[in-house]
Parts: structure tokens; C-alpha cells; sequence
């Protein structure tokens, strides 16, 4: 009598997908053309006039929409740099490095979401409630959650990289180094100057490039 033979299912371990290495190009390129728009259109100074809402809509728009296609690269970034760290992983700086990132990312859309309510608010005409106490309001408010406490997370984000690129030696001791520099601007310097948070864009883009050109060298 023939028996069935059980199904053998072959299995094989996930690796990091090749385009995942462009995902940190992607994010400093999309963070930074948000943060310009955005730093275009919203007044560095607080005011009670609300005539850039309506001067600078489509600008503050599509940052908006830039943001979310930002975030969902900065998560992949993530995933790259912990499969570049590998077994080299330690739990303590790797648990701060996760934590911060994913808490920047969340008070970024959170403050990009307060941006929503500013257009929301600024487009009802009409209205029987102070609207342009509840936009200056509002806008003090997107900038202290995006420029104070989000900023001091990607500070704290470099730092512990920095720490484990220093111990590890996975990347040169002069990237440590800078990284070390620039978060100690995000985290000391940092004040309501729109401009100072392309620091953090820029470094990503900076170490996902070097991490290319390592890849490419290392492939040839």
C-alpha cells in the first residue's frame, strides 16, 4: 500500500532587499524639500497676522504630502542600518537608537498633522470662533513639538550610532566623530531657527551615500 509522502516545504532566510540601501537617499531628499517648503511659506517670527496661509497654501500642501512618503523611508533607513550592524547589535544602545528614531518620526507627523489643522482652520471663513488666536496658537505649537522636542530625539538617534559605529568600527572613526558634532547641535544649539533641522536630513543622506559607495566597492 503507497503512502503519501508528507509535503517538504523549502524555506530560505529573508535578506535585506537592494533597494532598502537608497531608502536614507530617499528620506534626505524628501525631509529636506519639506522642510524648505515649509520654512518658505510659515514666518520665522510668531505674528497675529495669518496672510500666509493663504500666500503660501500649495507650498504648505505639498509638504505636506511629501512627509508621509518621507517617514515611510526613514523607517526603511532604520532597517538598513540595524542589518548593517547585524550580529554586532547591543540590546542597551540599539533599544535607544530604535526608540528615539521611531519617536522623532512620530512627533514629526504629529507636527506635520498640526500643519493640516493650520490650512483646515485657516480656509473656514465666517467663522464664530477666534481663528487667528487658534492658528497662532497652533503654529507656536508645531514648532516647539517639531524644532525642540523632535530635533532633540534625532540628536539623541545620532548619538547612540555614533556610540556603536565608535565601538564596533563598522564605519570610520571620522563619521563617528561628525555624527558626535552634529547631534551635539541638534541637542544644545537647537532653538526656533527653522533652518538648523536640515542637519538631520543631511546627515542621513550623508551616511546612506558613503554606505553606497562602500556597498559598490565592496560588490567590485
Amino acid at each position: 500500500m503507497l503512502t503519501a509522502e508528507p509535503d517538504i516545504k523549502q524555506y530560505r532566510r529573508l535578506t535585506t532587499p537592494r533597494a532598502a540601501s537608497i531608502a536614507g537617499v530617499l528620506f534626505g531628499l524628501l525631509f529636506s524639500a519639506s522642510l524648505v517648503l515649509l520654512r518658505s511659506a510659515i514666518p520665522q517670527t510668531l505674528t497675529d497676522d495669518i496672510a500666509w496661509t493663504d500666500q503660501g497654501n500649495q507650498r504648505i500642501k505639498f509638504a505636506l504630502v511629501l512627509m508621509p512618503f518621507a517617514g515611510i523611508a526613514f523607517l526603511w533607513f532604520i532597517g538598513v542600518v540595524r542589518d548593517l550592524l547585524g550580529d554586532f547589535e547591543d540590546r542597551f544602545f540599539s533599544t535607544v537608537f530604535l526608540g528615539s528614531g521611531l519617536l522623532f518620526l512620530g512627533m514629526v507627523f504629529v507636527a506635520m498633522a498640526i500643519g493640516g489643522g493650520i490650512l483646515a482652520v485657516a480656509q473656514v471663513e465666517g467663522a464664530d470662533f477666534p481663528r487667528e488666536e487658534i492658528i497662532y496658537f497652533a503654529r507656536a505649537l508645531m514648532f516647539q513639538v517639531s524644532n525642540v522636542y523632535a530635533l532633540r530625539m534625532a540628536g539623541v538617534f545620532m548619538i547612540s550610532l555614533g556610540t556603536i559605529w565608535l565601538r564596533t568600527g563598522l564605519l570610520p572613526r571620522w563619521l563617528a566623530l561628525v555624527t558626535y558634532l552634529l547631534a551635539l547641535v541638534l541637542l544644545v544649539v537647537i532653538n526656533l531657527n527653522l533652518w538648523i533641522t536640515l542637519v538631520f536630513p543631511i546627515w542621513v543622506l550623508l551616511i546612506s551615500v558613503f554606505k553606497l559607495i562602500s556597498d559598490s566597492r565592496r560588490q567590485s
